[in-house]
């Protein structure tokens, strides 16, 4: 059997396809397999980063409130998906102590400007082009959030992302909320 030109090109056409799938098969298992050093139920380190609006935002300062701290970088495909999804738990929740900080980490701040204009949010956006906010939370993939609750501490780590975490997040946010009601009781 002679596969001609046509089905040689639809092999190598295939064969790369399944190529590429598996690259991301593979980049997303390593992702989800990663362990942060920063630790659940340890205080979250404190930071203070300037605002896409030139304001310094101190995470002390939400004290009281439940924060999701998302690190994304313009370059980065799931990031720039995730955002709008992120927004709509943001608008779902911050009536009752929500808030996220979008902490960007491109070394160079103009590309996150422009991807944070892109994408729309009116939750607050921070710049760690130095990464030193990033080290203290051992960033090891992007996006990384991180949960913390009303008392400061670091109640949940997700690395990655992909359609449908933000479920996941409504749903540690309203665990979070529920065990704080419970304990003030």
């Amino acid at each position: 059997m002679t596969l001609g030109y046509r089905g040689v090109k639809r092999f190598i056409a295939f064969n790369l396809m399944l190529g590429i799938f598996g690259l991301l098969q593979s980049s997303l298992l390593l992702a989800e397999g990663m362990e942060s050093s920063l630790k659940l139920e340890k205080e979250a380190p404190n930071f203070t980063l300037k605002s896409i609006l030139g304001d310094n935002l101190r995470l002390s300062e939400y004290r009281g409130q439940v924060v999701l701290i998302n690190f994304w970088a313009s370059w980065c495909g799931p990031c720039r998906q995730e955002m709008p999804e992120l927004e709509k738990v943001y608008q779902e929740y911050k009536d009752i102590g929500f808030t996220v900080f979008g902490v960007n980490v491109d070394n160079d701040k103009s590309k996150g400007l422009e991807a944070a204009a892109m994408a729309n949010v009116s939750f607050p956006i921070l710049f760690d082009s130095d990464k030193k906010v990033s080290e203290q939370y051992d960033v090891q993939a992007m996006p990384t959030s991180v949960m913390i609750d009303r008392d400061g501490n670091v109640k949940y780590i997700h690395l990655g992302y992909k359609l449908g975490d933000e479920a996941i997040y409504a749903e540690k946010l309203r665990m979070i909320v529920k065990s704080t009601v419970r304990t003030a009781k």
